[in-house]
């Protein structure tokens, strides 16, 4: 309750990105402190629970809510967010040369219906700056996953050089690597996720993964890519087979949708990509069909919307082998993550499961 009763209301009478890039610098700051890791691990820590660990693609998850990419964009704050009960985390999304984004103001809050409006354009550091600051944070205690995109002024039929660029400088700091291609903040972004251009882009993706490979003598890193909610059934089937067909390791489901379906706040006529609880229903959905579209042999993330233990187990009984949380990270707080795992311990027994894996894709079954 520390967070709903003190930090909440001051963050939410700040600017949103205000508020943010505070959050950022003092849980970076606390992370660095002798001391502070602890410190906040005795706060927020969720106790290890061997019915909530998996092991995907070789890394070890301790539990399955992860960070969804977006808050640390920069990875400024990994040894913060790490002892706040994630079982896995995200960072960037990040592109070769630094940028600045959008114009502010470019964040927006709709609390009455818990959402978030974002334009915020990939505004990061660039590679360099992101790979110094992995180094800095040192031993891992959570796996780490690297999003990568283009730079804004990069046309798509150049896209892939880009995301060469991102794995070439940062192979060795990602435990593994995300696709981003479903921003709809950077333009034309959304259309590297059709036919020629998807193919293109994933095998130059996986031809520099083997490379980076090769050249550190590495067995290999998992690359997803992340999807839009926004794509039709058919755009679906078509995105999903060329994915199965490119050697990738994953999906995650979904992004932001461009959608205002049923929004109230006045805010809900502002440009950008939309998060929050008015997503949890269509990426449940979109983790269904792609569950179905890949016989459940490629593992899902699924992202969108989580706010309760029941949203988190709806995404995993479709398909999801782990998700992830951001929008209800800024509504609830740190207290949240305690509370999903917590909570789906308690829906995993009521259902007769051990462990889990068992409730993976169990409404498809």
């Amino acid at each position: 309750m520390l967070y709903k009763k003190l930090a909440k209301p001051v963050l939410f009478k700040m600017d949103p990105e205000k508020a943010h890039h505070l959050t950022i610098d003092g849980l970076s700051t606390v992370g660095a402190v002798p001391g502070g890791k602890q410190l906040l691990k005795s706060m927020y820590g969720v106790p290890y629970s061997p019915m909530m660990a998996q092991q995907l693609w070789e890394i070890e998850f301790t539990n399955p809510i992860g960070l969804a990419a977006g808050l640390d964009k920069n990875a400024k704050a990994v040894p913060g967010f790490s002892q706040l009960g994630f079982g896995f985390m995200e960072v960037g999304t990040i592109t070769p040369k630094p940028q600045a984004g959008n114009e502010q103001p470019r964040l927006f809050r709709l609390p009455v219906d818990e959402a978030l409006i974002n334009r915020m354009g990939f505004n990061n550091v660039g590679v360099a700056e992101m790979a110094r600051n992995l180094q800095k944070s040192g031993k891992r205690d959570i796996p780490v996953a690297i999003n990568i995109g283009k730079n804004k002024v990069t046309p798509n039929e150049q896209a892939e050089e880009d995301y060469r660029a991102c794995i070439q400088a940062l192979y060795t700091y990602g435990d593994f690597f995300v696709v981003n291609i479903s921003s709809p903040n950077t333009p034309d972004l959304r259309n590297l996720q059709h036919g020629n251009d998807l193919c293109r882009l994933l095998d130059a993706v996986m031809d520099e993964m083997q490379i980076q490979m090769e050249k550190h003598r590495h067995p290999g890193k998992p690359v997803l890519v992340k999807i839009a909610p926004d794509l039709t059934d058919e755009e679906l089937e078509m995105t999903a087979r060329t994915i199965k067909e490119s050697g990738v390791s994953g999906i995650i489901a979904t992004n932001t949708t461009l959608s205002r379906a049923g929004l109230r706040h006045p805010n809900k006529d502002q440009a950008g990509g939309l998060s929050g609880k008015p997503l949890t229903k269509r990426s449940t959905e979109v983790i269904r069909r792609i569950y179905q579209l890949t016989e459940g042999k490629l593992p899902i993330i699924g992202s969108g919307g989580i706010f309760t233990a029941q949203d988190a187990y709806d995404k995993i009984r479709a398909g999801a082998s782990l998700v992830e949380v951001y929008s209800a990270l800024i509504y609830e707080g740190p207290e949240l993550l305690r509370r999903l795992n917590e909570g789906l311990q308690q829906l995993l027994k009521r259902d007769g499961f051990t462990h889990i894996s068992q409730a993976i894709g169990a409404d498809q079954k």
